[in-house]
This record gives structure tokens, sequence and C-alpha cells, in this order.
């Protein structure tokens, strides 16, 4: 029982499709990759924008807050200078 070459023909466009199949497979995996990437991305953005956004705040506020000490010092050596 020897293969005939209608059997090598059939076997050879078996592989080839089977080969194509892995190669979409393989794409569509990429591409949903790619998806999960841009979307890890983009929450690392966001969370960092978060914290830029504290930061500033945190910022201001010891900002803030040294400038009414600075006011309070003033007030201080005012009223020693008074005395």
């Amino acid at each position: 029982m020897s293969l005939e070459s209608k059997d090598l023909e059939l076997i050879e466009r078996v592989i080839y499709k089977n080969g194509d199949d892995i190669a979409v497979s393989i794409g569509r995996s990429f591409e949903r990759l790619e998806e999960r990437i841009d979307a890890a991305e983009s929450r690392i953005y966001g969370r960092l924008a978060e914290i830029e956004d504290k930061i500033e705040s945190s910022r201001q506020d010891i900002f803030d807050y040294l400038g009414e000490m600075k006011e309070e010092i003033r007030e201080i050596r005012r009223l020693s200078a008074d005395n």
C-alpha cells in the first residue's frame, strides 16, 4: 500500500492549511497581547497622573504651611520688637 501523488497532495494541503491556521492563531494572540499591554500602559499612566496630582497637592500644602509659619515668625518678631 504505497502513497499515490493524490494522497501526497492531500497531505500537503492539510499541512499548509494547518500552517495558515496556526499563523492566524499566533497573529491573533499577538493582537490580544498588544491590547493587554496597551491597557496596562494606560493604567500605569493613569496612576502616574494620580501620583503627580497628589505630589503637587502635597507640595502646595507644604508651601502654604511654610507661608503660615513664616507669617507667624514675623508676627513673633514684630511682637518681640514692640516689647
